[in-house]
């Protein structure tokens, strides 16, 4: 009886020494908070150091920073790491983004040592820098150790520590006991911008600040038509079929299936090799069978599959990554998709392109995913609808006999077509921003609509918020 009473005591001793830890942490965040406005308002400009590592955090890091250059009065300056499209918004790489994007549990062994330079490297440029912001986009393997180490530094050098804000909270739904994990994040994170719903009440009630600020896809819509009168809420793109054949002299009636290999080039070496021999064992079922093979904005990959298609068994038309108009071109003229696991099934949603998923790793990533993972799916559409609109072949039904049958299936019957198209509808609706958070969007500055109120800017606004006093934040409206 008294030990257990002795356990009591001390789980009750750990609950309030963590409750008072986390006050005193808030109460230095804030603090330094009022530090930072102070001192980005004296030094006359706004320094971001921003990180991702793979090439959908480089786009999403690039409208964050495009939003924040159009939101603020005052200049921002940035340094970090990123790929092409945050260069283009005036980011100096610290090195290649490629450098840092490594995805799995044994895949990440024989790139530790570089991984560790890295991140040193960054740790260091960062705290030259100074910056009055740290941001993170996904890639959290990287993230969290520099944010972890970033503080760190800063409290024992007795400084003033920018505040750290992650881009993409980690998907912690998706793994026993991930929700737990977020009380250790609050440590080190002082924001985290979600992408999914309920990710941010789950969050809050973990003590980590976040904002849903919507899905990154949603951005797309507002880029490709921008100047057009569309609905607020269309969440469909349409490309234009017959220039895209025309162009690209797609045989009229050509059967065609948009390959999406992935971003990295550890996935991209291990699918594409299943991708063309799906495709082998298509080609003599499927007349005129004509593929298009889309290619991601990294230097590694475009030089693999230009390297690899020369052997490929059917029409391979490589279509660059980075361009969006053309990239809906080429889902709008094709017959049904096959992609890695990754937000491309979102995309293919978006222009109602029925898909199949696929996903290979190594040996014991995959055992570690089956053993951790606490859901069904891994494409987000099936997680979000908790329900199989997308077929998948995982792990080891991962074949090129499964994949074929699959695409078949797909293209034969309009029924599991129309499945798909169907519940896309659906699945944006749940990746659009709250009302609440557009209407309190609203109630600053009544010029602001859709499509301005984007996930980016909805992102920046809230780091202005903390940062900046609010009457240096303007509302710019694109022309």
């Amino acid at each position: 009886m008294a030990s257990i009473t002795l356990r009591k005591w001390k789980n009750q001793l750990k609950y309030t020494n963590g409750f008072f830890l986390n006050l005193l942490r808030r109460s230095y965040v804030s603090a330094t908070t009022r530090s930072i406005i102070q001192t980005a308002t004296k030094d006359g400009e706004l320094r971001v150091f921003i990180v991702a590592g793979e090439v959908s955090g480089d786009t999403i890091g690039s409208r964050l920073m495009a939003s924040l250059k159009n939101l603020s009065d005052t200049p921002v300056r940035f340094s970090g790491v990123g790929g092409f499209m945050m260069s283009k918004e005036g980011l100096e790489s610290l090195f290649p983004m490629e450098d840092i994007s490594v995805m799995g549990i044994w895949e990440l062994l024989p790139h530790l040592n570089k991984f560790r330079v890295k991140l040193k490297e960054t740790i260091e440029a960062a705290l030259l820098f100074q910056p009055h912001v740290v941001v993170t986009v996904d890639s959290k393997g990287f993230s969290f150790r520099l944010l972890k180490q970033l503080r760190a530094r800063y409290t024992q050098q007795r400084l003033d520590c920018p505040v750290h804000f992650h881009y993409v909270a980690p998907s912690f739904w998706a793994w026993k006991g991930g929700e737990e994990r977020l009380k250790f994040l609050a440590n080190f994170v002082d924001h985290v911008f979600c992408i999914l719903p309920n990710e941010e009440s789950i969050c809050k009630s973990n003590g980590l600040a976040a904002t849903f600020v919507g899905h990154p896809i949603l951005e797309e819509i507002s880029e490709i038509k921008l100047g057009k009168q569309t609905s607020a809420h269309e969440w469909k793109i349409t490309g234009n079929s017959e220039e895209f054949r025309r162009k690209h002299a797609v045989p009229s009636g050509a059967t065609v299936i948009s390959l999406l290999p992935g971003s990295r080039l550890q996935e991209v070496t291990r699918m594409l090799s299943i991708f063309s021999h799906t495709m082998e064992q298509l080609k003599d079922t499927i007349p005129d069978l004509t593929t298009i093979v889309h290619v991601a904005p990294n230097q590694q990959v475009e030089n693999y599959i230009r390297a690899s298609v020369h052997k490929w068994p059917v029409p391979a038309l490589l279509l660059p990554g980075g361009l969006p108009q053309m990239k809906y071109d080429a889902f709008s003229a094709s017959d049904v998709a096959l992609c890695t696991s990754g937000t491309v099934a979102l995309e293919l949603q978006l222009a109602r392109l029925p898909c199949v998923v696929a996903y290979r790793a190594h040996l014991l990533t995959e055992w570690i995913i089956r053993y951790k993972a606490k859901i069904r799916y891994m494409s987000l559409p099936n997680i979000l609808m908790d329900l199989a609109i997308i077929p998948e072949a995982l792990f080891r039904e991962c074949t090129p006999t499964k994949l074929a049958s699959l695409l078949m299936e797909l293209i034969h019957d309009s029924g599991v077509r129309e499945k798909q198209i169907v519940a896309a509808e659906k699945v944006m609706h749940l990746l659009y921003p709250s009302e609440r958070c557009i209407n309190s969007l609203a109630e600053r500055n009544t010029e602001w609509s859709y499509p301005i109120c984007t996930p980016s800017m909805i992102a920046a606004t809230t780091i202005l918020q903390h940062v900046k006093p609010r009457r240096l934040i303007r509302c710019h409206q694109t022309s």
